[in-house]
């Protein structure tokens, strides 16, 4: 890595205290790996409000500049204002600003703020430039969009609201990651776009959660997973092989840097670091 290449790391609040301990665990282990910053991700129509907002707390304490998620789905202006009002008396300088998903229950109400654009939007206009905001980016398309022509209007949009850069969804081919900055670049937008990357730890959890995000396995790369069976080591270790060769290509072809989606874990995201350093 160059020294203009930077590593960010994201968490989710823990549900228990036995988690909460598991999560201030790997959080320190991770500070190795010299985070930029840490993100905390915000349930769906804020249901993890609590949740984020002492875990927020706990990075903070550890030292790590902290940026919380900020979900729109749901929520009022008002209980925006205060979510940020907050954050501020924090000293939180960054947000990744998102639409979030709609909660179950709901009916289907999207609150006063629509799309993740109109939340950068509001940010800005009662905040100005108070917060650092980061917006998602789907090099293969958000799995809710009709084309991907629409999904990049849609990420324009965020940009020309105020983001200030964006965080990739987890992809296996780095190619569609650099077509997507090819396409963004071609229409004015020169905004750091940083890579998420998912390590590869569970097959059946990624699995899982490439079916709901729209994320593509490649047919090898499943093929070779679903080959280890109950071999969790070997898959493990295979794993860190594949995403330090993804990494390491993305980095080398100018990425800015990369956003480790931790599951609050650190073995494989240290793995991968130590590798990507020739250690």
């Amino acid at each position: 890595m160059s020294p203009n290449q930077t590593i960010s790391l994201e968490y989710f609040p823990p549900r228990d205290i036995a988690a909460q301990e598991k999560l201030v665990r790997a959080a320190k282990q991770l500070l190795a790996v010299h985070p930029a910053y840490v993100s905390v991700t915000f349930g769906a129509g804020g249901s993890t409000r609590s949740g984020t907002t002492s875990t927020v707390s706990i990075m903070q304490n550890l030292g790590c500049d902290v940026a919380p998620h900020l979900s729109c789905v749901g929520s009022t202006k008002a209980i925006l204002h205060e979510i940020l009002d907050t954050y501020r008396e924090q000293g939180i300088r960054r947000l990744v600003a998102l639409r979030g998903d709609m909660p179950s229950g709901m009916g289907g109400d999207p609150g006063e703020l629509r799309y993740a654009a109109d939340l950068v939007g509001f940010v800005r206009e009662h905040y100005g430039k108070a917060f650092h905001i980061e917006v998602a980016a789907y090099p293969e398309m958000h799995p809710q969009a009709l084309s991907v022509a629409e999904d990049l209007e849609h990420f324009l949009a965020k940009v020309q609201a105020g983001a200030d850069g964006a965080i990739t969804q987890y992809f296996f081919n780095p190619d569609g990651y650099f077509d997507f900055v090819d396409r963004v670049r071609a229409r004015g937008v020169d905004i750091p776009i940083t890579p998420g990357v998912m390590p590869i730890t569970n097959y059946t959890q990624l699995s899982r959660f490439s079916n709901m995000c729209g994320a593509e396995i490649p047919r090898w790369l499943r093929l070779r997973l679903a080959d280890f069976g109950d071999d969790k080591a070997s898959l493990r270790a295979f794993g860190i092989d594949v995403i330090t060769e993804m990494t390491a290509k993305l980095l080398a072809q100018g990425a800015p840097g990369v956003h480790f989606y931790t599951l609050n874990q650190a073995e494989a995201v240290s793995a991968i670091c130590s590798n990507l350093r020739g250690n």
